[in-house]
């Protein structure tokens, strides 16, 4: 005879409870982002807590720490920034411009919140537990991992249209958002000594003169050679 017996039923209180934990958590991240646009990168948990209309103990209740709280604004920041790349990307089929538009992007996205922007990639890796990187949760590898990802699979789509071998996409893609992000970290320190749109086109350039060899159709191609240099490329 089984003896066993079957688990109890979950109380639909404890499922309003997680929506609830839930919505706050979300609530107590748009704090966070409205106190970093208040007062800065620099942001203490006091001030967070008061833009929440709540204490540090509340907060404390739904985030284990500063850490915590930090990885989950940089998931939003990352939500927000991925979703509009795909949809810049999405905006046109030629490869030039794609890349085109979402070096554009990318750049818009820190100029209209350089504060945000500095307080998702600013925080010490001395500040963040162990833990949150061994499990691979280190927000800033996070985001850029995402970013990466996402213009991976651009060059990826690229490349099979042009019958190439889809396995340099992801390499490429996280280089390309490396040398973006690189140049935008230089750029907001200089305190942007040139116009964002001046840059776009100078980081295009340079993206654009090592992918248009491989990512233009078939046709139009003329692969490195080691006995011949290639044929230079125009782009359409």
């Amino acid at each position: 005879m089984n003896t066993e017996t079957a688990p109890a039923p979950r109380d639909r209180r404890d499922s309003r409870w997680d929506a609830h934990r839930r919505a706050r958590r979300e609530q107590l991240v748009e704090a966070t982002l409205a106190a970093v646009g208040r007062h800065g990168p620099g942001v203490g948990m006091d001030e967070i807590a008061a833009e929440a209309g709540t204490s540090k103990t509340v907060v404390y209740r739904h985030f284990a720490d500063r850490s915590e709280l930090h990885v989950a604004v940089c998931a939003r920041v990352a939500e927000q920034l991925t979703r509009k790349l795909r949809e810049a990307i999405g905006s046109s089929e030629h490869p030039r411009q794609m890349v085109s538009a979402a070096v554009e992007t990318y750049l818009a996205f820190i100029e209209a919140d350089p504060g945000v922007y500095r307080f998702v990639v600013g925080q010490s890796l001395a500040d963040r537990p162990v833990d949150l990187m061994t499990e691979g949760k280190d927000p800033i590898s996070s985001l850029s991992d995402l970013i990466g990802d996402e213009v991976g699979a651009l060059v990826a789509v690229a490349l099979d249209r042009a019958g190439q071998d889809t396995a340099a996409a992801a390499p490429w893609g996280h280089g390309v958002i490396g040398l973006v992000r690189a140049a935008a970290d230089w750029w907001l320190r200089a305190d942007r000594p040139m116009p964002r749109t001046q840059l776009a086109a100078h980081l295009t350039d340079l993206a654009w003169t090592g992918l248009r060899g491989v990512v233009t159709p078939a046709s139009r191609n003329t692969r490195p050679s080691t006995t011949a240099p290639a044929r230079p490329m125009e782009d359409s």
